[in-house]
């Protein structure tokens, strides 16, 4: 078995290319892979695409890469919180585009993209602005929207532990989306707080199989958002 452990943050993002799509995990902070966001600010690349459940907040993480003027599109559920102090000007500036998705079609599409599902049809958003554009079939008398799956060059996910083989553990509801995104890119980055021997995990507890991830690296005392957010942190 490979050996998927990589010595630093920066070396775990060092061949993400410009125009790349990258999926992000995270429900606001909870899960958020902050050291590898900040790596990817430090490596360059420009003109991503962000697959993310939310925008960011404060200064820091998502909210950097934004500020760093490195995405020129978001896909996502929740582009503004109360925190928000970038995506919101970039996007009434048209520097961002924004392609908005709400909360459970967002996951069936990023699931359905790591099945290898092309498209589905779903009753949200139907009647809304979000319809514009988009086929509508009815199917027993009710009306749905044709989405399809997304997939990724690259996706970035926070775990709390990981065995040398890429096995992954989560953190409660830090999961959220990284066992899906984990199945829908190329090449799947994972920090963690711990990496373990192979066989110290229960196989029976483990969320993300390793066959899903590409590399690891150790984040021994990870950044927390909302702590760095609330002292007033900026990145870089």
């Amino acid at each position: 078995m490979i050996d998927k452990r990589v010595a630093s943050a920066a070396e775990a993002v060092a061949d993400v290319f410009d125009g790349a799509t990258i999926m992000f995990g995270g429900f606001g902070e909870a899960g958020s892979p902050i050291e590898l966001i900040h790596a990817l600010i430090d490596q360059g690349a420009t003109n991503l695409t962000m697959i993310s459940n939310n925008c960011g907040s404060g200064q820091v993480g998502l909210a950097a890469l934004l500020k760093a003027g490195r995405v020129s599109k978001v896909i996502c559920s929740f582009p503004r919180t109360a925190n928000s102090t970038v995506f919101p000007e970039l996007y009434r500036s048209g520097r961002t585009k924004l392609e908005l998705v709400p909360q459970g079609t967002l996951a069936e599409r990023i699931r359905a993209g790591g099945a290898g599902i092309p498209a589905f049809y779903t009753p949200s958003a139907v009647g809304t602005p979000l319809a514009e554009g988009k086929e509508c079939r009815e199917f027993g008398g009710r009306k749905y929207l044709l989405e399809h799956g997304l997939r990724a060059d690259f996706s970035f996910i926070k775990g709390r532990v990981a065995d040398t083989h890429g096995n992954i553990l989560y953190n409660k509801t830090a999961r959220n989306f990284g066992p899906v995104m984990a199945m829908a890119a190329k090449v799947t980055i994972v920090q963690v707080k711990e990496v373990v021997e192979p066989g110290t995990l229960d196989p029976e507890s483990i969320v993300t199989p390793g066959i899903f991830v590409d590399r690891i690296v150790a984040i021994g005392n990870p950044a927390h958002e909302s702590e760095l957010v609330a002292a007033g942190a900026s990145y870089p």
